[in-house]
């Protein structure tokens, strides 16, 4: 077997191995869902009607406007998750375990992250359920969901290794569980809940100029069938050097750890 072969033998390995953990703790996926309804129900109800006449429509078109960054929020928030497994499996002795095994290196790591998708987009999934069941009715075509789908996965992709590199430098999973507590913040700091040209002039350019913004504002387009711009290529070249960057830091975090 070549090396490559057997590199993603051992990462289907421990993708299934993430993929039991989710089989048999459903609350975890639970709780990924209903934060980002809470929040979604919230915002259309609460606060829908006023936020709705200020985008020159009503309750229905702050729905629309609200539900990618409320995907984008989803996204963001399970980004926790891999950072507290992984921390937890190097403080518990696991790893040391799989270095006994003829394990590629490389594949623990690579199973958390596409475990941590999965269950992303199963979360995805749920929240865009219940937005259309509230009422969202979005216009795209077949190949923009698609679109849609590329792209939450890439942000999805992105995020997933910060929070095992995040995970990887934490000193225990308590620290681990915090430090990616901030991306969930970034879609309020960015245009997923308001325009970001109704915020004062300093927090309008970091709203402006933070990954998350072109990301909602490619979702938005793509679902709504809004202009796009330079948005799509803005934030596929953030993921691809968050994904870079926290591949390399975990990586090199890793080796360290698991050579001691």
């Amino acid at each position: 077997m070549t090396t490559l072969a057997h590199s993603l033998t051992d990462s289907g390995t421990m993708l299934r191995r993430q993929l039991l953990h989710l089989r048999r703790y459903p609350s975890l996926t639970g709780m990924l869902i209903g934060l980002p309804v809470i929040f979604l129900l919230l915002f259309v109800y609460v606060f829908g009607g006023t936020l709705g006449a200020g985008l020159g429509g009503d309750r229905s078109a702050y729905l629309d406007y609200l539900t990618p960054g409320i995907l984008l929020f989803t996204v963001a928030g399970a980004a926790a998750g891999p950072a507290i497994a992984v921390a937890m499996d190097m403080t518990e002795g696991i790893v040391d375990r799989f270095r006994s095994m003829a394990i590629a290196r490389g594949a623990l790591l690579t199973g958390h992250v596409l475990g941590s998708m999965v269950q992303s987009f199963l979360a995805v999934l749920a929240v865009l359920g219940v937005a259309l069941a509230i009422g969202f009715r979005p216009n795209a075509t077949a190949l923009e969901w698609l679109a849609v789908a590329g792209m939450l996965a890439a942000i999805s992709f992105a995020l997933t290794w910060l929070a095992v590199a995040l995970g990887m430098a934490a000193d225990s999973v308590e620290t681990a569980s915090n430090t990616p507590m901030f991306l969930s913040l970034l879609p309020f700091l960015g245009s997923g809940f308001v325009p970001t040209e109704t915020m004062p002039t300093g927090l309008r350019v970091f709203a402006e100029n933070q990954p998350f913004t072109p990301v909602i504002e490619t979702l938005r387009g793509l679902l709504l069938g809004t202009g796009i711009g330079n948005s799509a290529i803005v934030a596929l070249a953030w993921c691809a050097g968050i994904t870079l960057l926290s591949y390399l830091w975990a990586k090199r975090n890793y080796n360290k750890r698991a050579a001691r």
